[in-house]
């Protein structure tokens, strides 16, 4: 949906970025301060450490366990990757939005939510979860048709990656993500 970016001159692992979700009209979504990780093959990389605020109007929550996420540069989501703590308390491995693809803004790493979200549970289920909500947002916002597609192409295929153990949701990959998480925080 849109070009591949470069990454903010300057911009070194460990370093603290903003992550800003919005929506189709603008309006802030969930946002937060994390830290910057990196790149790979799969996209750009930011992790958090237990206790983080991610904030929207009227709405807030704070993280459980470190986590990890990945914004694709081509796909358009944004997947949070877990840290394997007790179903009790969380019971989610990866929470993929789907997004537009993501771009630098204002200093912030920032996406449109798209509303449909492709959820893989610690037990392996995976389903999709607010078709409702994007349902009414393609008409409250009037999300173009082309968008509507492509929304609900990128939602199919993430189910389709999570089913079948693609390479960017591999839980060695966000593994290895949260190590350097912990590593650049000992620095």
């Amino acid at each position: 949906m849109t070009e591949r970016q470069a990454l903010p001159p300057g911009l070194a692992p460990g370093d603290p970025v903003r992550v800003q979700l919005l929506k189709w009209d603008g309006a802030p979504h969930w946002g937060a301060d994390v830290v910057w990780l990196g790149e790979d093959v799969h996209g750009w990389w930011a992790g958090w450490p237990e206790g983080t605020r991610w904030a929207r109007p009227g709405a807030d929550f704070s993280s459980l366990g470190v986590q990890v996420a990945l914004f694709s540069r081509e796909l358009g989501f944004a997947a949070t990757f877990y840290e394997p703590v007790p179903a009790s308390v969380n019971e989610f491995r990866v929470y993929a939005d789907v997004t537009t693809v993501p771009v630098w803004a204002d200093g912030a790493l920032s996406c449109v939510d798209l509303d449909l979200d492709v959820i893989e549970r610690f037990d392996g289920a995976v389903f999709v979860d607010d078709e409702d909500e994007f349902a009414a947002h393609s008409v409250r916002y009037g999300y173009p048709s082309e968008v509507v597609s492509w929304a609900q192409a990128a939602c199919d295929q993430l189910v389709v990656d999570l089913r079948s153990g693609a390479a960017h949701f591999a839980e060695p990959l966000a593994a290895r993500w949260r190590e350097r998480f912990l590593e650049l925080r000992r620095c």
